[in-house]
């Protein structure tokens, strides 16, 4: 048995000032099998793989790795071992070819130390050709999607004779179909007796891929189990102590008033005649592959895409927007699926963040309010339960779940009536996500319609009073509440072009 595990910490306790990241964690990971680590944010899951890879050093406990105890110094100790570790942000040299990223720290040289590009990018293309990876070698790194530029540390960490890879969340910025892709080489590499330890917040794919799944919650250890002996009602339970089915808010019953209408709205080539109408009050679900173009008809809608035939109808105003500024005088506001780049202003304050689009509601002839501008802000943090110490605190220091809750508490302040939802709990724990169903549903029942983008066919299913599905830039059909499930969704989702007339 002993000689089967790669990885093992015992009784490892680390602490920080004021407070105990982790206590008394026993973990191990055999050798050839991919390993789930999760709990909700705060939980210590970060905390124990840096001490995994040297970037701390435990307070209390033992490492012992491939059948030897060892104290690492530094990450550069443990990466000479064999343990590669994958960040969400890659550390990677985004002007430099693939193939001297690839060999970066372990280039290979010819005559009087130079360097050997020929070398590196035959060995190059060799590995990428070992695991099915279409990239060019000589291709920069910036020109890569964040799906290539994972397959690069993947392939870099191959260079180095990696014999345990630990992945933090690997699948929080990419498509289903990247991420199936991922995990075809991740297979791969445990089929070679590569050791995986990945940390997800996406439980359907961890039933799909791992062998085990660790939880830890505050800082201890819950429970290690085989995915196979439970399933996701008992995982949630065990990662934030409720039942699955306590997820999700009771729906509305019934509708009425008509806030927004699309109608035969078509942008380019993308999105092919769509029209459908919200209700006050309604989550309305859109639901469909990668590839349906959800993304792009809320863009329209919000005016950061032209229109090129159709209109909206807010209300009983007609428009087609030819700017997000003009969306929100109609009413809508659109929360982003792309948090990092299109949502938060990083660098600033919560309170910056919260009032970005409403800020002329604090100004009196030239001057803000700060005062004023504050109060509302805590205001807010209260009412979205936004653990912060401050207004002034940077956007930059909270977690995915609260930054994603300051950009509700932005839009709900910013809409009138309307919210557009893309993707809302992507890269957020179970716990988080449990908070942001309820305030979803709390605005729904304050009479806001929401048109919710989500491909998560199990928060499709729990939140949305109506669901439509799109295919390629079309509607391809519309579910009532008594008819939600997910083969519904699937068959219109799937549902071919003689099939859709």
């Amino acid at each position: 048995m002993m000689q089967d595990i790669m990885l093992e910490v015992k009784s490892i306790t680390k602490r920080f000032p004021g407070v105990t990241a982790l206590r008394d964690v026993n973990f191990f990971n055999r050798k050839g099998e991919i390993h789930a680590l999760v709990g909700e944010n705060g939980a210590g899951k970060s905390t124990l793989i840096k001490i995994i890879a040297g970037a701390y050093q435990p307070d209390v406990g033992e490492i012992f790795f491939d059948g030897k105890k060892v104290v690492w110094e530094s990450p550069h100790q443990s990466k000479g071992k064999g343990i590669s570790v994958i960040y969400q942000e890659f550390n990677l040299f985004p002007e430099l070819s693939v193939s001297e990223n690839i060999f970066m720290g372990n280039e290979r040289r010819k005559h009087f130390r130079l360097l050997d590009f020929e070398k590196m990018k035959r060995e190059s293309q060799e590995i990428l050709d070992r695991f099915g990876i279409h990239l060019d070698p000589d291709q920069k790194v910036k020109e890569l999607s964040v799906a290539e530029q994972q397959m690069v540390e993947i392939a870099k960490g191959m260079c180095n004779q990696t014999k345990l890879f630990i992945l933090d969340e690997p699948t929080a910025g990419i498509s289903e179909r990247e991420a199936d892709a991922l995990f075809e080489r991740l297979h791969l590499l445990k089929e070679e007796g590569v050791s995986i330890v990945y940390i997800s917040h996406r439980l359907g794919e961890i039933f799909k891929n791992a062998d085990r799944v660790t939880v830890l919650k505050d800082g201890q250890l819950v429970d290690t189990v085989d995915v196979k002996q439970i399933d996701r009602n008992k995982l949630v339970s065990m990662m934030v102590g409720r039942n699955l089915e306590d997820i999700y808010p009771a729906k509305a019953k019934s509708f009425e008033k008509e806030v927004l209408r699309v109608e035969d709205l078509k942008i380019g080539s993308t999105v092919k005649g769509v029209s459908f109408s919200l209700h006050e009050g309604e989550v309305l679900g859109l639901a469909g592959l990668v590839g349906s173009r959800r993304t792009e008809l809320a863009h329209g809608i919000f005016g950061s895409l032209p229109i090129d035939h159709g209109a909206c109808i807010a209300g009983e105003r007609t428009f087609s927007a030819t700017s997000p500024r003009e969306s929100i005088d109609y009413g809508i506001a659109f929360l982003t699926e792309d948090r990092k780049n299109e949502g938060l202003v990083f660098g600033q304050s919560i309170q910056a963040n919260i009032t970005m689009p409403t800020l002329s509601d604090f100004v009196k002839k030239t001057l803000i309010n700060l005062r004023s501008e504050k109060d509302v802000c805590e205001k807010e943090m209260e009412k979205f339960s936004i653990s912060a110490y401050g207004t002034e605190a940077l956007i930059d220091n909270l977690s995915g779940g609260n930054q994603q809750k300051v950009l509700f508490s932005r839009w709900a302040r910013a809409c009138g009536g309307i919210l557009i939802l893309d993707e809302p709990t992507r890269g957020v724990d179970v716990g988080a996500k449990m908070e942001i169903y309820k305030i979803i549903r709390d605005l729904a029942n304050d009479g806001i319609g929401i048109l919710l983008i989500s491909s998560d066919l199990p928060e499709i299913i729990g939140m949305s009073d109506r669901v439509i599905v799109m295919k390629e830039g079309s509607v391809t059909g519309e579910l009532a509440q008594n008819e939600i499930h997910e083969e519904a969704i699937m068959h219109l989702a799937t549902l071919s072009r003689s099939e859709q007339t």
